[in-house]
């Protein structure tokens, strides 16, 4: 396993369930430091994704999993819910068409509902009406991380951190993987490398695809304006994104983002950072009440995107490599790539166990 971001700790962990040996590879002293731990922290329902494709199949079976998971290990989580708003009657059937969609998805107990709802949700939210989503929810990203790991090195996985993969051979039946510390030779390499999915298929002679980079940037609410928000209050979904969210966290914060801005590094998390000024406009449009004086700069996130600026939609990639038959890759996990992270794992690991 390459990554120990929430897809390799998953897929590890599943992997190891099922009796399998497991070895994960981490380039970070930590695992989840890239994507896992970047981004809104958000138990997404399913209601976004094209029907039928595995965003929607793994993000509405992944949410149910990882209720039970972070309620059994003792992840901070809540179903907290949330509204997606329209401001305008104009926008009113993108909601209709959003709650059929997700129905469809199997999303349970969407409601469309008017100005009176909102208000009485988000007293300081702006809409004439909403798609209501009780069962999205927030966790504590990093908290989860950590307790994926615990339990697949419970389950038997081996975790190798501060670990880059140097050279590798494909081999028939077999991949040999150098780290300058140690030689493993594995029967199969799952690749969930994230950002550098793209580099690693390429080192172990597989297919060609290229992961997008996207950067999504966020500010915060002053300390002192937190209570103007209880939950989740987002806009309709843009091309690339769900748009400037407003997210009530786990830890009692507010935040306002992510943006989306297509990069060509993967690993620039800082140069050219949008100013606290950029979020003002979707921030009003959400909640009419902030000022500039109440926008924090905060952190940032880069989305592995196989979904190229031009392209409207782009699916998980979960499948065996059709170059090298001993790879496996979990790559372009994006959004909702958090919730359905467990699936993932799951998918991942029958995959690797029809080949044994």
């Amino acid at each position: 396993m390459i990554g120990a971001g929430v897809t390799g700790l998953a897929a590890a962990f599943a992997i190891a369930e099922r009796g399998l040996s497991v070895c994960v590879i981490e380039r970070h002293p930590r695992p989840g430091l890239d994507m896992s731990t970047h981004n809104s922290g958000v138990i997404h329902a399913g209601m976004y994704y094209p029907t039928g494709s595995l965003k929607a199949r793994l993000c509405v079976e992944g949410a149910r999993a990882m209720y039970d998971f972070c309620a059994r290990h003792a992840v901070p989580h809540q179903r907290i819910g949330k509204i997606i708003v329209a401001a305008s009657d104009a926008e009113i059937p993108a909601l209709v068409e959003l709650k059929a969609r997700g129905e469809a998805n199997g999303v349970r107990g969407l409601e469309l509902v008017d100005r009176a709802f909102i208000a009485g949700r988000e007293p300081a939210a702006r809409g004439l009406a909403a798609l209501f989503s009780p069962d999205t929810g927030i966790v504590d990203a990093e908290a989860y991380v950590k307790a994926l790991l615990r339990v697949a090195q419970d389950a038997g996985a081996i975790y190798l951190p501060g670990t880059h993969v140097e050279d590798a051979d494909a081999h028939a039946d077999s991949i040999t993987l150098r780290t300058g510390r140690e030689t493993i030779v594995a029967r199969q390499v799952v690749n969930a490398a994230g950002l550098y999915a793209d580099d690693v298929s390429r080192a172990l002679a597989g297919d060609t695809f290229v992961i997008h980079p996207c950067r999504g940037e966020y500010v915060e609410l002053a300390p002192a304006k937190r209570g103007l928000v209880n939950g989740l209050v987002y806009p309709l979904p843009h091309a690339h994104s769900l748009g400037v969210h407003v997210v009530k966290t786990t830890s009692g914060a507010v935040w306002l983002g992510p943006t989306a801005a297509y990069q060509d590094r993967k690993n620039d998390y800082e140069s050219n950072r949008l100013p606290a000024a950029a979020f003002l406009e979707p921030a009003q449009r959400l909640l009419p009440g902030i000022t500039l004086e109440d926008l924090r700069l905060s952190g940032s996130g880069i989305r592995a995107k196989l979904q190229a600026p031009d392209e409207p939609f782009a699916d998980f990639m979960i499948r065996r490599d059709s170059k090298n038959p001993r790879l496996v890759h979990a790559a372009g996990i994006e959004s909702p790539g958090l919730t359905a992270s467990l699936a993932v794992g799951g998918l991942v690991a029958t995959i690797v166990g029809a080949a044994r």
